[in-house]
């Protein structure tokens, strides 16, 4: 039986996909993402050991919540990070009936295609459609999460897109513009969610002693992300949903 790091557990969540959803949120993450706001999960250590028997028989208690559309999501840190335990769990969440979705950087390692078959839907962090950009912005490589998004696309999972809108950095009309044509180019993208920047990231990188990039950066405006949303949504020929 396979065992997993676990940072925490949120049991009743509303915005990590459809419906009602219980997210994992696992340890481990190998990018150091300028804006991060939970360095606490970028060590494989400091979380929860859990099996997957023990994660199933708390979805069961859950399951009567999720109805049609509601189930489990994993998240981070990064879930891929510890992948042959996430398969046996999206495989003994299926044979359970309960829905599975990822949510991810796709910023991983090793064959995705067994996981990918259990998988219902991916939530895809895209942190820069650009390998410079993706550089500077994540300290890793652009070919991993796109080896990840070339497997989601052969398997044909619904994909849903996010992107953290951060001043003088992703917030350019170019920028934007650019993000969405890179996206057009992805098939079976039913969401694409631009998420302003915040600045709670800043006091947990000062408990852990961490330096903070964007110390001085000020939260994106609201507005302006509103107005950036409503670009991208027609670039990509998206209207917008209420899930």
């Amino acid at each position: 039986m396979q065992k997993g790091n676990i940072h925490s557990v949120e049991s009743m969540g509303l915005v990590d996909g459809p419906g009602i959803r219980t997210v994992l949120f696992f340890q481990g993450c190998k990018l150091r993402c300028q804006y991060c706001h939970n360095p606490d999960t970028w060590s494989m250590s400091g979380g929860k050991e859990m099996e997957v028997d023990q994660i199933i028989k708390m979805l069961k208690r859950y399951q009567p919540y999720y109805g049609e559309t509601g189930g489990i999501t994993c998240s981070g840190g990064e879930p891929l990070m510890q992948i042959e335990f996430l398969t046996e769990l999206f495989r003994t969440c299926k044979e359970e009936n309960i829905s599975t979705c990822l949510d991810t950087a796709g910023y991983g390692n090793g064959d995705y295609e067994e996981l990918l078959a259990y998988t219902d839907l991916v939530i895809l962090d895209i942190k820069h459609y650009l390998a410079g950009g993706y550089n500077a912005i994540t300290g890793g490589r652009f070919s991993v999460p796109e080896s990840f998004l070339e497997a989601v696309k052969k398997r044909k999972i619904p994909l849903w897109i996010r992107h953290v809108v951060v001043p003088n950095l992703t917030d350019s009309e170019e920028h934007i513009r650019g993000l969405g044509e890179y996206i057009r180019t992805i098939p079976n993208v039913e969401k694409v969610e631009l998420l302003p920047y915040h600045t709670l990231g800043v006091d947990k990188h000062k408990v852990m002693d961490l330096s903070y990039p964007l110390k001085d950066t000020l939260p994106m405006c609201k507005e302006k992300t509103r107005q950036l949303q409503k670009m991208i949504l027609d670039i990509v020929s998206l209207q917008p949903r209420k899930d």
